[in-house]
């Protein structure tokens, strides 16, 4: 065969497989409103810089007489490329081939990126969009299951693994999502569940829907698997983008920095009237984290699911922090099972990820019931608060209101090892609030009240005695469990330059294998 022959065999070659399952199918993709795998890619990487890998590689079953159906790259395009200039690997199901179904050769392919990402450091990014377990293949797509998850299990910590789900996604397919570090999807076309509705009307009789069983909201509101919901495809695929600015290549690097012209000593002077004179009456605390952060730019991370509690990616000073606060706009931002996990989760991350933490408090407790004690909020409770304990990033605490009882040591208390505690002058940090309290404290004597107006006037006295002492920050300060008492418009400044001084920090945990968190 000529020289020019096998250039031309070789661009045909590549011609073919990046065809996928042939323009039929490509066709029927794009009437579903999707994008395909190559597609993806190229919406997510900088302009040019993919390089693939086993473009030629086929399926190597003879069952059921697949020897007859083979396709160039089999129903995966994986390799790196860069995002803004820096290096990620990538992997995309391609549904137009076997509808995506995994394979053994698959699973090589995806394990192959993986391999290459831990040794180089860089993110590993997988774009989800398949049948599930190629069935004419048996235990050998299974153990190409195992085999990805245990890579998923291995890197976890190591290189930050993102997940967008732009189809299905059910069965064991679901496990590598859900063991990588921020799942994405997509309002339309996209649900991930372990058993489909056909198995759950056969085995429960219940009758449901693909979206009510498993669709991108449910996810993003109910259970929590969802970490962002993109209106379209584009749209999860910018906000990939968005998010890995804002996190390291490994766990290395230090979190990346970003030049700002937004001053560091920027005043916010609407941060001195925000909190409101009723203890009791709400605000938004996204108001406050707009306000201190760089150009008021925050991406929210599950901010679907536990609105009690929300956590996010900004920067502050051009450094990135993970941002964890309270909402008292939201079940008066109280800590329940739901939260605590979202917590838990967010504040692993940042460590594992050299992400310093700013934590904005104002916690009236934990939500109590049986519902919440049955659902096991202790143990749940006690994962927020082990992340908290176990970070080693620098940790900036500000107390903007309430902080009190257990919910007060969740929080990035000092004892946690918080690094700098700072609270508003309308900080309140006690055991619980002065009703309760007084209850408490003064519930013989109030037995003893018969007429109503003194039981009142007695209350009413107990409770002004009680907020002297602890509806204020000095108490704590007295104790140096808060570092210093700050007035609000001042917090960009104060936290910026908190930062800045801990970048040096270093902090270190007891030697073992591994703890064991309360899961």
């Amino acid at each position: 065969m000529a020289f020019e022959e096998k250039i031309k065999e070789l661009l045909d070659k590549r011609s073919e497989a990046k065809m996928g399952g042939g323009q039929k199918r490509i066709d029927k993709q794009h009437e579903q409103g999707k994008l395909t795998a190559r597609e993806r890619i190229a919406l997510l990487l900088d302009e040019g810089s993919f390089e693939e890998f086993d473009m030629f590689l086929t399926h190597r079953c003879t069952n059921f007489d697949m020897q007859k159906q083979s396709f160039l790259g089999d129903g995966v395009v994986t390799g790196y490329g860069t995002i803004e200039g820096r290096p990620v690997y990538v992997f995309a199901q391609d549904f137009t081939v076997f509808a995506g179904s995994l394979s053994e050769t698959m699973s090589l392919k995806i394990c192959k990126i993986m391999d290459q990402a831990m040794k180089t450091g860089a993110p590993v990014i997988g774009m989800n969009d398949s049948g599930g377990a190629r069935i004419q293949e048996g235990c050998n797509a299974l153990a190409g299951y195992a085999e990805i998850f245990e890579r998923n299990i291995l890197a976890s910590g190591v290189v930050p693994q993102i997940s967008a789900i732009f189809g299905p996604c059910a069965g064991g397919a679901v496990y590598s999502p859900a063991l990588t570090d921020f799942i994405l999807m997509t309002k339309q076309n996209s649900y991930m569940f372990l058993t489909g509705p056909k198995v759950v009307k056969t085995v429960t009789g219940e009758d449901v829907t693909v979206d009510k069983l498993g669709g991108a909201m449910v996810h993003a509101s109910k259970s929590g698997v969802a970490h962002f919901v993109g209106e379209t495809e584009e749209a999860t695929i910018a906000l990939i983008r968005d998010l890995i600015s804002y996190i390291p290549s490994n766990n290395f690097e230090e979190a990346p920095y970003m030049e700002t012209q937004d001053p560091v000593d920027r005043l916010e002077d609407s941060l001195n009237e925000i909190i409101p004179e009723n203890p009791n009456e709400p605000y938004d605390v996204k108001e406050i984290i707009h306000a201190i952060v760089d150009d008021g730019k925050f991406l929210e991370v599950h901010e679907k699911f536990a609105p009690n509690l929300v956590v996010g990616f900004a920067r502050m000073g051009g450094m990135s922090v993970g941002v964890v606060a309270n909402q008292p706009k939201a079940m008066a931002g109280v800590l329940d099972c739901n939260a605590s996990r979202k917590g838990g989760r967010f504040v692993r991350f940042c460590d594992a990820f050299n992400i310093p933490l700013v934590t904005l408090v104002d916690v009236p407790g934990f939500l109590p019931g049986t519902g919440q004690e049955y659902a096991g909020v202790i143990a749940h409770g006690a994962k927020f608060l082990y992340a908290y304990g176990e970070a080693t990033v620098p940790k900036v605490t500000v107390t903007l209101r309430k902080s009190y009882g257990g919910a007060h040591i969740v929080m990035s208390c000092k004892q946690l090892r918080s690094d700098m505690n700072y609270a508003w002058p309308t900080a309140q940090i006690a055991v619980m609030g002065a009703s309760g309290a007084t209850e408490v404290l003064h519930g013989r004597a109030l037995k003893e009240i018969t007429d109503p107006e003194e039981k009142a006037k007695f209350i009413a006295e107990k409770e002004k005695e009680y907020n002297d002492q602890f509806a204020n920050p000095y108490n704590a300060a007295k104790y140096g469990y808060i570092d210093d008492v700050i007035e609000p418009r001042n917090t960009r400044f104060r936290v910026i330059r908190a930062l800045q001084v801990l970048q040096t920090k270093k902090d270190s945990l007891p030697i073992k294998k591994h703890g064991n968190i309360p899961l």
